[in-house]
C-alpha cells in the first residue's frame, strides 16, 4: 500500500471529494465497530450511500489502499482517511451562543468522539454566566481574546441569533480563529484564508418540502393519466 503525505494531497483532492471523506470516515467507523475487518468498495460504497466508481475516484486522489480480490483493511483506511482530513490530533473548538441550539451542540458527544475538544462555551448575555452546559462552566463573550489564545483556537461555532453573527465573526477572526462553523440564518463576509461552513436546517427542510411536493405531483399525475 502507498499513500502521500497530507501536505502532498491536500492541495489537489477537489471539494466535492473532501466533503464525502467524513462520510467515508463514518461508514468505516461503523464497519469497524461491527467487527468488520476487510471490506469491498462495492460494501463500503453502499455503506456510505454513494456508488462504488465515485467512491474508488475519491480514495484515488489519496493514494492507493485497496488490495485487489481482497479489498479494504477497514481499520487502516479509517485511519488514513482522519488523518487527511485532520482528525487524527485534537482541536479545540469555541461554541458562542448558548441558547437551545448552542445547549444541544455544546451536549452532542460526536464532537469529542470525533477529534474536536470544546473548550468554551460563551455568550453576551449576562443572565446565562456561570450556567454550566455539558459540564463546562458559560463564560461572557468578552472573554473569546484569552481562551483563544490560551488554547490555540482555530475553530469557531456560531450560535447566536442572525443579527449577531457577524459581529461575532469579525471577533472571532480578529482573535485568530481561521475556521468557522455557521448556524446563524445569515451570510457571513469573511477575509480571505478563513473558511466558513454555514449549516442552515430550514433550506435542509425547504428542500425536503420541494421533493415531497414533487412526488405528491407526480402521484397525482399517474392517478389521473
Amino acid at each position: 500500500m502507498t499513500a502521500r503525505t497530507p501536505s502532498e494531497t491536500a492541495r489537489d483532492i477537489p471539494e466535492a471529494t473532501v466533503a464525502r471523506l467524513p462520510v467515508y470516515l463514518r461508514a468505516l467507523t461503523s464497519l469497524s465497530e461491527a467487527g468488520t475487518s476487510t471490506c469491498s468498495s462495492e460494501a463500503l460504497a453502499a455503506s456510505a450511500g454513494v456508488n462504488s466508481a465515485m467512491l474508488r475516484k475519491d480514495l484515488s486522489y489519496l493514494g492507493s489502499y485497496g488490495t485487489r480480490g481482497v479489498g479494504y483493511d477497514v481499520d487502516y483506511l479509517r485511519y488514513q482517511i482522519a488523518r487527511e482530513i485532520g482528525v487524527t490530533q485534537d482541536w479545540p473548538v469555541v461554541i458562542v451562543g448558548i441558547g437551545n441550539l448552542g445547549h444541544a451542540l455544546a451536549n452532542y458527544s460526536g464532537f469529542r468522539s470525533r477529534g474536536f475538544r470544546t473548550v468554551a462555551l460563551l455568550d453576551a448575555d449576562p443572565a446565562r454566566t456561570g450556567e454550566t452546559v455539558a459540564g463546562i462552566d458559560v463564560r461572557p463573550f468578552d472573554d473569546l481574546e484569552g481562551i483563544v489564545a490560551e488554547h490555540g483556537v482555530a475553530i469557531g461555532v456560531i450560535a447566536t441569533p442572525a443579527p449577531a453573527a457577524q459581529a461575532v465573526a469579525d471577533r472571532m477572526v480578529a482573535a485568530g480563529i481561521s475556521s468557522i462553523l455557521n448556524f446563524a440564518a445569515s451570510v457571513l463576509t469573511v477575509p480571505a484564508g478563513v473558511d466558513v461552513r454555514k449549516v442552515d436546517l430550514s433550506i435542509e427542510l425547504q428542500i425536503l418540502a420541494y421533493h415531497e411536493q414533487r412526488k405528491a405531483q407526480d402521484q397525482q399525475q399517474e392517478e389521473t393519466a
